[in-house]
């Protein structure tokens, strides 16, 4: 049986290569052809996993529906430049399965790789503070500043009471969370975020890591405006819920002309932090 998930991707990393992971029920799920990539460099991991298969015949019944499955396959939309794309995922069991059939010398250290990963959720679970230390430490090695770091630390912290309010609120399918964050950033910056990432020259890159101090600010206040507008309105469902996304993102986006009316500055920017890392956000 297949199912879908509703949390965030992130992005993990085995030696340079990204790996696109996502909580579900608890757990770590991972995109099954990033792993492929990861162990073998095939720049076709689709067929690859096709070939795999029809070797490893006990592998290829767990990706059939039925008895016998040891992980159920989890279908991740990814917000693509054609679309929602959907991924095929396994939990850390079937990623450890896979592993079997696959000859790389990677095949070890991915396994130590995997259970660390794995483990971190659970102690996450345990103690959700070790989520944020892991994610400041990650910026500070990244060679973010400081200042720059609270900032991001608050704006996910601001995110995840939006998202939270708007699952209250009837909220369910990633397309609609996608659609109203974009309702939110037009209203506020005039673009939604995949012109956005265009005009900061970003692909796959998690456009507010790109973000300087004014443009974080700007967001957290759209979406810290949306959050009170939508409990101030009772707003249910999809229509209301976009409608208030709209209004609250009016609210950044209103400051931010007048902001930029009083410094005649731009607040958008087309830098990143990939291209201007002495700049913006280093100290």
């Amino acid at each position: 049986m297949q199912e879908r998930n509703n949390e965030t991707t992130k992005i993990a990393i085995f030696k340079r290569k990204e790996i696109r992971k996502t909580i579900y029920k608890n757990e770590w799920w991972f995109v099954v052809n990033d792993v492929v990539v990861a162990l073998t460099d095939s720049v076709n991991p689709a067929d690859y996993f096709r070939k795999l298969k029809k070797r490893d015949l006990e592998l290829a019944k767990l990706t059939e529906k039925g008895v016998g499955q040891i992980v159920p396959p989890l279908m991740l939309e990814i917000p693509s430049k054609g679309g929602i794309q959907q991924m095929y995922c396994w939990n850390t069991e079937g990623i450890f399965r896979l592993i079997q059939s696959i000859p790389s010398p990677k095949a070890e250290p991915f396994k130590m790789w995997l259970a660390k990963v794995g483990y971190e959720r659970v102690q996450e679970i345990e103690d959700p503070e070790l989520a944020s230390k892991r994610a400041r430490a990650i910026y500070k090695a990244k060679g973010y500043s400081d200042d720059w770091i609270e900032k991001r630390m608050r704006s996910i912290a601001i995110r995840e009471e939006l998202t939270d309010e708007w699952a209250d609120r009837g909220i369910r399918e990633n397309r609609d969370y996608a659609i109203l964050t974009a309702e939110i950033s037009q209203a506020a910056f005039g673009m939604t975020p995949t012109e956005y990432k265009k005009l900061k020259g970003l692909d796959r890159e998690n456009l507010r890591d790109h973000m300087n101090d004014l443009e974080l600010i700007f967001s957290m206040l759209g979406e810290a405006s949306t959050t009170e507008i939508a409990r101030s309105k009772d707003a249910q469902g999809f229509d209301e819920n976009k409608y208030a996304a709209k209004e609250g993102g009016e609210v950044a986006g209103n400051a931010r002309k007048e902001l930029e009316h009083k410094t005649k500055k731009k607040v958008i920017s087309n830098n990143n932090y990939l291209s201007n890392k002495n700049n913006i956000f280093i100290e």
